[in-house]
């Protein structure tokens, strides 16, 4: 459910550069989605403060970015397909801000580790590039843990063939959630320092490998439960065709997750929340809006919800309407977190640049085109291309 535009946080936005470099190649991943049905996921992960602070990208070595369609799973899962191994083992993964591994199941997990007997699992005797690493890896997320054991082979995503990444094999995943979950594994976008195991996260892999020539990529996520396709991971840059300028960058404050500063939240005319300022991740791995308990429950009582499902809200009616606001205090002095997860995102194109040595990295935000407009606007660029 995406909420009205008056329920949207208003962000402190600090333009950097409103326009996106000319003549870049974008790699397109396409997205599918998963719907909800009468369950919900809690795809919350545990949200703590970094050690350290990671290392920035190292300068682009060339001008070309590229594309990857998504799936959506009812709005609450967005998805794409990945290649590993020679040749490629074919897998749907979530492609996940707010974490830094990339796993897939394993054909060697545990018996009993139900979520396995559920998903493609990863064959290493089927690959002719597998080369083992056998170092042990855990990933705790906030519904469930994945245990296994890294391994080394080729990642096929987007078009982009041939880079050697070291990537999870689950042995053993915990969770009844990783059971009813459409994608396979996920695929980190966040920091290095986010990573377990100190692994180089796959975005900077590919940066380093020649195979991408900046560490930006750009979500475009599908809310038209009318419309089959869940929207678009851009890896390179991002496609004007989806949004309506401007494009405005803020920087990023805590380069671990996507963190920036949010100035307030207002509710109608009534209420403002955050009223001075805040922090706010923006993960697409979170299907809601997450917010301090307190603040939240001043919202749903703003906008007229009553308590329903363990913690979801809804508008007391013939219909049933569920909130997409969820309460989880979270531990981060001095100012409370706000998570902005698909219910936000979904509104805008969110440009994700990781920087360089000169520039810190920053996430660029744009009203999204609605999607009709959008193919429209790509064709006739296409055949002015063409003529």
């Amino acid at each position: 459910m995406s909420p009205p535009p008056l329920l949207l946080p208003l962000l402190l936005l600090l333009p950097l550069l409103n326009v996106e470099p000319a003549g870049a190649t974008l790699i397109r991943i396409p997205l599918r989605r998963v719907h909800p049905e009468r369950r919900t996921l809690n795809l919350l992960k545990g949200w703590g403060k970094p050690a350290k602070l990671p290392k920035l990208g190292a300068p682009s070595p060339g001008d070309k970015p590229t594309f990857v369609p998504l799936s959506n799973y009812w709005d609450v899962q967005y998805f794409g397909e990945i290649g590993l191994g020679t040749p490629p083992q074919n897998f749907t993964v979530a492609f996940d801000t707010g974490s830094s591994n990339l796993w897939v199941p394993s054909r060697r997990c545990h018996f009993f580790s139900v979520p396995c007997w559920f998903h493609h699992r990863f064959n290493p005797s089927a690959s002719s590039s597998f080369k083992p690493n056998g170092t042990k890896f855990a990933i705790q997320y906030g519904t469930g843990r994945v245990d296994g054991i890294l391994s080394e082979d080729k990642l096929t995503i987007g078009g982009i063939k041939g880079a050697s990444v070291i990537f999870g094999e689950a042995l053993w995943e915990s969770s009844l959630v990783f059971t009813v979950s459409r994608p396979d594994g996920i695929l980190g976008l966040g920091f290095p320092i986010l990573a377990v195991e100190g692994v180089r996260p796959p975005l900077d892999v590919l940066v380093e490998q020649g195979l991408l020539d900046k560490p930006i990529f750009s979500f475009y996520l599908n809310r038209d439960l009318k419309v089959a396709d869940g929207g678009e991971l851009v890896l390179g840059g991002s496609d004007p065709a989806h949004y309506i300028p401007p494009l405005t960058f803020v920087p990023v404050t805590v380069p671990a997750y996507w963190q920036i500063h949010m100035e307030r939240v207002k509710v109608g005319s009534g209420l403002t929340l955050c009223a001075r300022g805040c922090a706010a991740i923006l993960d697409t791995g979170t299907p809601v809006i997450v917010g301090p308990t307190e603040e939240i429950r001043a919202l749903h009582a703003a906008i007229g919800g009553i308590p329903l499902l363990a913690g979801e809200f809804a508008q007391g009616d013939v219909r049933l309407c569920l909130s997409g606001f969820r309460a989880l205090d979270i531990a981060s002095p001095p100012v409370p977190v706000w998570i902005l997860g698909d219910v936000f995102l979904g509104a805008y194109v969110a440009v994700f640049d990781r920087g360089d040595m000169k520039s810190g990295a920053r996430v660029g935000l744009a009203r999204a085109r609605p999607r009709g407009a959008d193919l429209g606007r790509r064709e006739t660029a296409q055949a002015q291309y063409r003529g």
